[in-house]
């Protein structure tokens, strides 16, 4: 039984989770998220603790960042596109348990302001303005189980976390 409720983009979405786990969800029905669903997010992250366990897509980052500005604490699992995509889709209701597992055994919860890796470290550790910038960073989102990200995003992730240099540069 997980605890906090988990809050998916739909009833696929669910469908998938309760298959493997003892969970209940709360469905932001895609973008079509609404201030009655962000009310009782903030209330049900008040009383249990809520996880955010949105596709890696456009969509569902668009939502993760409205929730995570608008409600603080929340908890965040992330999977790769990789990792739950068929031919046609990506999505949580493509991924295996394993996969599904790994995310919730890994959450992640977001602190603003937290300065604990300066631009200037961001660069020198070449994670971004290089031609391997991109493969430096996949590797660093994949270790702190991040979900993919772009320069700015990894960043900003990072400091949330409070992940300094000396972490990374032991990653890379």
């Amino acid at each position: 039984m997980i605890k906090e409720l988990i809050v998916v983009e739909g009833k696929n979405d669910t469908k998938r989770l309760q298959s493997f786990f003892d969970v209940e969800t709360i469905e932001t029905h895609g973008l079509g998220l609404n201030k009655e669903t962000i009310a009782l997010i903030r209330e049900a992250n008040d009383k249990r603790g809520v996880i955010l366990f949105l596709d890696p897509d456009t969509p569902g980052e668009k939502i993760r960042k409205r929730l995570n500005d608008e409600i603080p604490n929340l908890k965040n699992a992330f999977i790769l596109k990789e990792d739950g995509r068929t031919s046609r889709k990506v999505g949580i209701e493509h991924a295996s348990k394993e996969v599904l597992e790994e995310a919730l055994n890994n959450l992640i919860s977001y602190t603003e302001d937290r300065k604990t890796l300066s631009l200037e470290e961001f660069y020198q550790l070449g994670l971004s303005g290089f031609a391997d910038s991109a493969s430096r960073r996949e590797k660093v989102y994949r270790h702190f189980h991040l979900g993919k990200c772009n320069g700015k995003t990894l960043f900003k992730r990072l400091n949330m976390l409070g992940i300094d240099k000396d972490e990374i540069e032991k990653i890379l």
